[in-house]
């Protein structure tokens, strides 16, 4: 599975982005695909995730602001993210993995594929 990601850039606080991740095939239902970030001198940190398909789990300081979605082909996962902060720049990768269990879900290292990253830069 390769995974490309697009729709970073630089917002004002309180703006919106959403993020792209182009999976190289139909994926839906089969993989548990996720959001991470990492920002400058600290590690690489669980925001959001898609479990096979179904249920989605959120990091609590994005709970309300974020949304990962998909659309109807299953190649494409989202991260719609609004009310954005200072505190959310960051480079933000996509995952996925098709054989993470449950507990692992915000666990970087439960996943094989990622994407090359996208830099968000939230001004004050």
């Amino acid at each position: 599975v390769q995974l490309v990601e697009s729709g970073g850039g630089l917002v004002q606080a309180g703006g919106s982005l959403r993020l792209s991740c182009a999976a190289s095939g139909n994926i839906f239902g089969r993989y548990t695909m996720a959001w991470f970030r990492q920002a400058p001198g600290k590690e690489r940190e669980f925001v959001a995730a898609r479990f096979r398909g179904g249920r989605t789990y959120y990091e609590d300081s994005v709970k309300g602001r974020f949304d990962i979605a998909r659309d109807n082909t299953g190649s494409t996962t989202y991260l719609e993210m609004n009310s954005l902060s200072p505190d959310d720049t960051a480079v933000y990768y996509c995952a996925a993995d098709n054989h993470l269990i449950l507990s692992t879900i915000r666990t970087a290292s439960a996943y094989d594929y990622w994407g090359q990253g996208t830099q968000v830069t939230v001004s004050s």
